[in-house]
């Protein structure tokens, strides 16, 4: 069984990219990369703040689909600059706090990402029992 999962703050996302933010197949929930856009579709300039609004973005998602941090099984992550690395994982860890269930995690550097001033995108798989 699939089914979709755009959280309302996301239909924009879907209409205009035509993608889906979330897709449930099975047990599995895959996230579609989620960068630190605002509701606007409005790139974060801050660092530290566009990292803390991608974690938002993945936990609407996350929450759509009944889902927690805790259910996420495999992050994989962009970054313009790993100098900024430290940082990222100080946010990532606001987000991710059950030490008892770590997803794994793979980051990756890239010149560039989808739009102009992004500094990361994070992508993940949930397990949902």
């Amino acid at each position: 069984m699939r089914t979709d999962i755009t959280p309302p703050a996301m239909r924009n996302i879907r209409e205009r990219f035509r993608y889906s933010p979330g897709v449930r197949a099975g047990n599995f929930l895959y996230i579609a990369g989620q960068v630190g856009r605002d509701e606007n579709l409005q790139v974060v300039a801050d660092k530290e703040a566009q990292f803390v609004q991608a974690f938002e973005n993945v936990k609407k998602v996350l929450t759509e689909a009944g889902a927690t941090f805790d259910d996420v099984v495999e992050m994989v992550t962009y970054h313009t600059d790993l100098r900024d690395l430290q940082l990222f994982i100080d946010v990532k860890d606001r987000y991710i706090t059950n030490l008892d269930r770590l997803p794994t995690w793979t980051g990756i550097g890239t010149p560039a990402l989808a739009m102009p001033g992004l500094l990361v995108e994070i992508k993940c798989t949930a397990y949902l029992e």
